[in-house]
C-alpha cells in the first residue's frame, strides 16, 4: 500500500519533532497515545487565515484517532499490538480505569472491530463531530473503524450510531 498522503500532519509538526516522538513510543519512553479532543466552532479554528497560533488549540480526533495513529504506526513497522498498549491499555492504566484497556474477564469489553487494510478518506461530510473542522480532510488513512462496543453492547456499526444513551461519567 502506498503511504497515505500526509500534508496535514507535516504543518501540525515538523518532521524532526514527529520522528523524535515516534522513537520515543518505540523505545517506552512515552507509553501511550491519547486526544484532548479538543472541538470548537470552525470560527475559533481561524481556518480563513490559516494562523495556527491563533487557532484554538487541539483537534476533533476521536472518530480519526485510530486510522490516523495505524496509518503511521504501521508505516514505520509498529503492529497493531503497539497501537493497542499506546492507546487503550496505556491511557486507561493513567487514568487508573482498572476496568478498562484490556481484553479480559471482568474488564468492560469496551472493544472496536477494525480493518486494518480499508483505506479511510477524509471529507467534513464524514466528519461525525458538531464542527467538522479536521485538519486531515482529504487525507486518505488507513484502516477503518467498522463496529464500536461499549461494555459488549454494539453502539456504532459502518459510521451508524446504534445506540447514544450508554455512556457513563468515569
Amino acid at each position: 500500500m502506498a503511504r497515505p498522503r500526509s500534508s496535514a500532519r507535516r504543518r501540525i509538526r515538523d518532521a524532526a519533532n514527529r520522528e523524535a516522538l515516534w522513537r520515543a513510543l518505540a523505545e517506552g519512553v512515552l507509553d501511550l497515545v491519547a486526544s484532548d479532543h479538543s472541538p470548537c466552532s470552525p470560527g475559533l479554528k481561524a481556518t480563513e487565515t490559516g494562523d495556527f497560533v491563533a487557532a484554538w488549540g487541539g483537534v476533533a480526533g476521536l472518530q480519526l484517532a485510530l486510522p490516523v495513529v495505524w496509518t503511521e504506526a504501521s508505516a514505520r513497522g509498529h503492529s497493531l499490538v503497539d497501537v493497542a498498549r499506546w492507546m487503550s491499555a496505556g491511557p486507561a492504566r493513567l487514568a487508573r480505569l482498572a476496568r478498562k484497556g484490556a481484553i479480559a474477564a471482568g474488564r468492560d469489553a469496551d472493544l472496536v472491530v477494525f480493518d486494518d487494510a480499508a483505506p479511510t478518506t477524509v471529507t467534513p461530510e464524514s466528519i461525525h463531530h458538531r464542527h467538522r473542522v479536521t485538519p486531515y480532510a482529504g487525507e486518505t488513512l488507513r484502516g477503518q473503524v467498522t463496529a464500536t462496543y461499549l461494555r459488549g453492547q454494539r453502539v456504532a456499526e459502518r459510521g451508524a450510531c446504534l445506540a447514544d444513551d450508554l455512556g457513563a461519567l468515569l
